[in-house]
């Protein structure tokens, strides 16, 4: 074989290993990442995926989340990631930067992930991307990932319990549950509701049959509570570039004493 079908066979053989750990009531979980140091810190702690975090890459290169810095610098990381890591790489490709679904895909091959984030928060107008229109781009990502030839693993980002979502909060949870049912009927793998509390995120595993990703919050989260309701993903986001900012904060404030 040549030296890219090697390449592409390996990318495709990470992201079938990939899906087969989304296994509801027994859920992956991703610790996630932002640069090579922290992917590194995920893998030598026994962790089988590493996952970024765009929120955390974004603000560690200066930039406001929510698409706000270049694609180019976002990917230059995530290549960056990837070659340091034996194990499947998942990136959170926002919501596509503006690139057509058949584009974003070959980036993503081309850099070595095998997963994607891929969400519909507006960034350019606001509100939500109407769900038709995000479903015929998960299903056009589904149609050239088979094309090429690696299998990526979608995880659909549903933001309709999201803080920038224009939708009453009587209204979040159905949304949800039809978006999930659009995007994994388009070809997602899994479906990631943010901010979904617990009933929600019941009702949504009980109504939609796909895999559920839920967002953990570090400090009074609860993993066991996770499993119980039947997630088979779990995302811990930015928390961990944050919690390290702070550790960072505490470990200056007494060199900053001895000035005085």
């Amino acid at each position: 074989m040549s030296d890219q079908t090697d390449v592409l066979s390996n990318q495709a053989d990470k992201a079938e290993l990939l899906r087969s750990l989304h296994i509801p009531g027994a859920p992956l979980v991703l610790p996630n990442a932002w640069d090579v140091g922290s992917a590194r810190a995920v893998v030598d702690a026994g962790f089988p995926v590493v996952a970024t975090a765009s929120n955390a890459i974004a603000a560690a290169l200066g930039y406001d989340d929510g698409e706000g810095a270049p694609s180019e610098e976002m990917m230059f990381v995530a290549r960056r990631i990837a070659a340091s890591a034996d194990v499947p790489v998942t990136v959170d490709a926002e919501a596509g930067y503006g690139m057509a679904p058949e584009e974003l895909v070959e980036v993503l091959s081309g850099i070595g992930v095998v997963g994607c984030n891929i969400e519909d928060s507006d960034h350019a107008n606001g509100g939500l991307i109407d769900v038709d229109v995000r479903a015929v781009y998960i299903a056009e990502m589904r149609a050239a990932a088979g094309r090429i030839g690696v299998p990526l693993v979608i995880n659909a980002r549903i933001d309709s319990f999201f803080p920038t979502s224009p939708l009453a909060g009587h209204r979040r949870r159905a949304d949800a549950i039809s978006r999930a049912e659009a995007y994994w009927s388009a070809g997602a793998d899994c479906v990631f509701p943010p901010g979904a509390g617990p009933d929600d995120l019941r009702a949504i595993v009980a109504e939609v049959g796909a895999p559920v990703n839920a967002g953990l919050p570090l400090k009074h989260g609860s993993l066991d509570e996770l499993r119980a309701i039947g997630v088979a993903r779990v995302s811990v986001g930015p928390q961990l570039y944050r919690s390290a900012l702070d550790h960072l904060r505490t470990d200056l404030q007494p060199l900053l004493e001895t000035r005085k």
